[in-house]
């Protein structure tokens, strides 16, 4: 027996679990500063979302519904995600999923508890939004049913998943809504004759009704799941979606 290769394998195995320990204790998941998710404040509800690198920025997809001009106008670099360091530290948040999924989530659970907590002191609703740049089937990590009376929210472009939502299929606690892009034209007018599921579409101007359904300002609040039922939330073109050329903007 090898002795050395032994007591190597001992020591990267040791180190391999140790860096996980210390990234489960010192990286923060949630985040209050998005500026959308503020606006929540004035109707009494304390947001706290989650960045992670959307599309294929770590080397795996986590938006894999997303277009072309979805990917191209994506939000990710709005507001606070100009800077070096908020991109990085996504980047860090979407590796540790990726890689240490089960720790990622003890973690996710933890910051959830204590987010309620703080909320509730501040006299707020807690309510949560996990997909801000990602559009990950959080149903099926079991993270929404482990909290049943907290709303969570989301927008998702993945059609099954929306279907699951109308058909009941989605915990009670969490509200989606269909993103349209310039690809899922067939999607959306199927679901705006069969369903009252709402649709984000983004606008250059916002018009009184598209496709025959009312459109309702999505930008005065990120509250998504107080919205009526059978509208379109109305979206403006931000950042590169203002140069939008492949019909994601309407």
């Amino acid at each position: 027996m090898n002795y050395n290769n032994s007591a190597d394998e001992i020591l990267a195995i040791y180190r391999l679990h140790f860096n996980s320990i210390m990234l489960y204790f010192a990286m923060k998941l949630l985040t209050e500063d998005n500026a959308k998710i503020q606006k929540s404040l004035n109707k009494g509800y304390k947001t706290y979302g989650l960045h992670l690198a959307p599309h294929k920025l770590s080397g795996k997809n986590l938006c894999t519904s997303a277009s072309k001009g979805c990917a191209f106008a994506c939000l990710n670099t709005a507001g606070l995600g100009v800077f070096k360091s908020i991109q990085n530290a996504r980047l860090e948040r979407t590796k540790f999923f990726n890689k240490n999924q089960k720790e990622f989530l003890s973690s996710l659970r933890r910051e959830i508890f204590l987010a309620i907590g703080r909320a509730e002191k501040m006299g707020m609703i807690p309510c949560f939004r996990l997909n801000l740049t990602s559009d990950i089937l959080w149903e099926k990590l079991n993270i929404i049913q482990e909290f049943p009376t907290v709303q969570f929210y989301d927008y998702t472009k993945h059609f099954n998943r929306i279907m699951d939502y109308y058909n009941g299929f989605i915990p009670e606690n969490y509200h989606l809504t269909f993103s349209r892009s310039e690809s899922n034209e067939k999607q959306v007018n199927a679901l705006i004759a069969d369903t009252d599921v709402n649709i984000a579409v983004v606008f250059k101007e916002f018009p009184d009704t598209w496709k025959g359904r009312k459109v309702v300002n999505g930008d005065n609040d990120d509250l998504r799941f107080l919205d009526d039922k059978g509208v379109i939330v109305g979206l403006k073109a931000k950042g590169r979606a203002i140069k939008d050329k492949s019909g994601f903007v309407v």
